[in-house]
């Protein structure tokens, strides 16, 4: 029995896909730019056109690739505030604030953390008037939410994230 084998998502201790050279090689396009064509995609990580098909099969069978979107600059597409809602919920609530919170038009992002709240939302809506109605009256009235606190977004900046291309295993 190899040291990996029974232990879902690869390496014991570790929760993420082991991800080889070559497929992190293909994210890293991709996420430079998803527009890029199988051709050109395969000329640049230096394998054939059919290993990227199958490679990307793989990767989005697998869930490492969930899907293609468009980036969009909220401010220019009319969604004008943005704000982070920390959200303190009961115990046990989870399930069902999740499930509420997917459901609620303009709630872009939202995450189970650990610290002083339980819930970080990413609230984004054209101005401020939608933006107390999203929480006052939406995400307040979920079952199991006991409070709410709202930042609202004055400039935001994207990091460099991970560097794809530049490790393996």
């Amino acid at each position: 029995m190899s040291a990996n084998e029974g232990v879902e998502g690869g390496w014991p201790g570790r929760s993420a896909s082991q991800l080889d050279g070559v497929d992190r090689a293909i994210i890293a396009e991709l996420l430079r730019d998803g527009r890029i064509s199988m051709r050109t995609l395969a000329e640049r990580v230096h394998i054939s056109r059919a290993n990227v098909y199958a490679r990307i099969t793989r990767l989005m069978d697998d869930g490492v690739i969930t899907g293609f979107t468009a980036e969009l600059a909220p401010h220019k597409a009319g969604l004008g505030t943005s704000a982070y809602v920390s959200v303190t919920i009961e115990q046990n609530s989870w399930r069902t604030v999740s499930a509420r919170l997917r459901e609620i038009p303009y709630v872009e992002h939202f995450a189970m953390v650990g610290g002083d709240y339980d819930v970080l939302v990413l609230v984004r809506t054209p101005d401020n008037e939608v933006l107390r109605h999203v929480v006052l009256e939406r995400i307040q009235d979920i079952p199991g939410i006991r409070a709410t606190r709202t930042w609202l977004v004055f400039e935001e900046a994207r990091g460099l994230g991970t560097e794809w291309a530049a490790r393996e295993g």
